[in-house]
């Protein structure tokens, strides 16, 4: 597709979102009856708060180059989801900047009901600050995620570096410790301006003196994916291969997924049906 023809399907993707919403959809009087239905294009130029010419040129397909900032206030306009967003983006010729959710992540019942029936592989889901959004009853017993650890209660660094037990669990601490730190970089580098990371790391660097050494180091990002191993304190040395999936909706949320050994898949198995019988259960 070249320019022209992609200002172009830019323009009918504006003007159709434009449509499919009324004015109380996004918090307008409904005002006199309308000739057709959706928003007026004043009316998405005032909620975007550019001019109504400007707009007006980008629903024509006119070699105009709209801002990153423009097109955040568009797509917040025409009540966007993140696909359309990305689709926006990419219209307008633009590279997709983080999508800055809200400060509570949250995950919908089906991919609860996912990480459920991974059973018994431990799995859970890691919002873009690392924190624990969403987890199994076999990433529970593992993992010991379910036990708060102030002030970051549910934080996957912030455990691996202030909690004993968790320090206690993971073999070859220092290698992984190195990794995880490179990887944490690239995901705080996206939300510079997101005061929660930079309190998170403020706070690790003065509790931490590994993660305020390993932080200043700026390694290059790797796999964090193969080979993991755990010492559990009632089911002993555990074995897993590792895996992380994207949710093609949100690139900064990810599925982690332990699969057990054979050994260690038996000793889950047992463990489990002992003590959550109702994983079993159908």
């Amino acid at each position: 597709m070249n320019d022209s023809e992609r200002r172009s399907v830019l323009g009918d993707f504006l003007r159709k979102r434009r449509s499919s919403l009324s004015p109380k959809d996004v918090g307008l009087p409904a005002g006199q009856r309308r000739r057709t239905a959706g928003l007026r294009r004043e009316e998405v130029a005032q909620l975007a708060n550019i001019g109504t010419s400007w707009y007006m040129w980008l629903e024509q397909g006119r070699d105009v180059r709209p801002s990153v900032q423009v097109l955040e206030s568009l797509a917040t306009a025409l009540r966007l989801n993140v696909n359309e967003r990305r689709h926006l983006f990419f219209l307008a010729g633009e590279s997709l900047p983080p999508y800055l959710s809200p400060d509570q992540e949250s995950i919908g019942p089906s991919f609860q009901r996912m990480l459920d029936d991974l059973a018994p592989n431990p799995a859970y889901i890691l919002g873009r600050r690392w924190d624990f959004v969403a987890w199994n009853d076999a990433a529970n017993e593992v993992f010991s995620i379910s036990s708060a650890s102030p002030p970051h209660e549910f934080n996957l660094i912030w455990r691996f570096f202030t909690d004993p037990v968790w320090k206690g669990r993971f073999k070859g601490f220092d290698q992984k410790a190195a990794g995880m730190i490179a990887e944490f970089h690239t995901a705080s580098a996206r939300y510079v301006e997101d005061a929660s990371f930079a309190e998170l790391i403020e706070d690790l660097k003065r509790l931490s003196p590994e993660f305020d050494r390993l932080w200043m180091q700026h390694e290059t990002p790797g796999s964090l994916e193969g080979f993991k191993e755990v010492e559990h304190p009632d089911l002993g040395h555990l074995e897993f291969d590792h895996i992380t999936l994207q949710i093609p909706n949100d690139p900064d949320i990810r599925v982690m997924i332990y699969m057990p050994l054979a050994a260690t898949r038996s000793k889950l198995e047992k463990y489990l049906k002992k003590k959550l019988p109702a994983i079993n259960k159908g």
